[in-house]
């Protein structure tokens, strides 16, 4: 089979291509024949050695994956070859076959896309552990979202407005802020036209914010949270920007708000019923119309490193994803 191998520590045109053997399924695991992997920000960290999880090499990056089950092992129930199936580890998926534990899996609807499939689970499962179980989202609750264009903002943005939110969209130019607003947000800011922590005051009114989901990091996050009102609510998703910003505590103290870390990893990782539980709301949601699971580019497993680049460069909208022939 083939396999995208990162066999040391750098940019992604440094990532290999290896023919490795065919994995075989040991007791309670399962052998994936993958379909789609889909990709996130967090891939190229790792492949450069900047993430917090740190795989020992060579692996092969990819968390996320759809396909169809080859073979399961012993005392595996549940699952049957053919199945249509996907599921999450950290890495390692960025390749023609998986073996992964049957606990990591969860069924796809015939008449949910595979492709969509694979690219659902650590964005909008995200969004949804920051929104609904770290922000405790409330209907009709002010919710500024920065990065609204990218994967885990467009996430946000969609079950934003499932769960009852008014939105904002914040993003880096006209283009992505009108890619939300058609994705249902309710007002949009383009960082370059003028005060982020101005218009969200205007957004949320008297009472300010109620919550701000920051994937993004650096220079508007103190911005952002100084626009959430009392009891507000910063959900720390990440920093794309680069730069992890130095929040000054006496905030939290005077505007009597919270921040708080959103690791879905983490929590994916140790409770995976609960990730099989929201990756099945995801998927009902999803076969209903009511998330896109938008997918922007394509590209098969042999040129991971340009989707990367893509990524990299944040010249996608929603998802990237990897497809395997056959």
């Amino acid at each position: 089979m083939k396999a995208v191998v990162c066999v040391r520590h750098g940019p992604p045109e440094e990532l290999e291509i290896h023919d490795l053997p065919d994995p075989q399924p040991g007791p309670g695991e399962v052998v994936v024949s993958v379909k789609a992997i889909g990709l996130n920000f967090f891939d190229t960290l790792i492949i450069r050695d900047l993430y917090q999880v740190k795989p020992q090499l060579p692996f092969s990056p990819g968390a996320e994956f759809s396909g169809h089950v080859a073979a399961v092992g012993a005392g595996v129930t549940g699952f049957a070859a053919g199945d249509r199936v996907c599921g999450y580890l950290t890495h390692g998926m960025a390749r023609e076959r998986v073996v992964v534990p049957a606990a990591f899996l969860a069924h796809v609807p015939a008449d949910v896309d595979l492709v969509k499939a694979a690219g659902l689970i650590v964005t909008y499962g995200t969004a949804m552990y920051a929104l609904r179980d770290r922000g405790e989202i409330k209907p009709g609750e002010r919710l500024a979202v920065l990065g609204a264009s990218g994967g885990v903002g467009l996430a946000a943005v969609e079950l934003g407005r499932v769960l009852g939110a008014r939105i904002i969209a914040c993003a880096s130019s006209a283009e992505k802020v009108r890619f939300a607003l058609d994705h249902g947000a309710d007002e949009g800011f383009n960082y370059a036209e003028g005060d982020l922590k101005a218009a969200l005051k205007t957004f949320g009114g008297p009472d300010g914010l109620d919550l701000v989901y920051d994937p993004v990091g650096g220079e508007m996050a103190e911005q952002a949270l100084r626009a959430l009102g009392p009891l507000g609510r910063f959900l720390v998703v990440g920093f794309a920007a680069g730069e992890i910003p130095k929040i000054p505590l006496n905030l939290l103290l005077v505007k009597n708000c919270d921040a708080r870390g959103v690791a879905f990893g983490a929590q994916a990782r140790s409770n995976p019923t609960w990730l099989r539980g929201v990756v099945s709301e995801l998927m009902a949601l999803a076969r209903d119309g009511r998330l896109s699971a938008h997918v922007d580019k394509t590209f098969p497993l042999e040129r991971c490193a340009d989707a990367l680049g893509e990524i990299a460069g944040r010249r996608v909208k929603g998802k990237v994803v990897l497809t395997v022939d056959g």
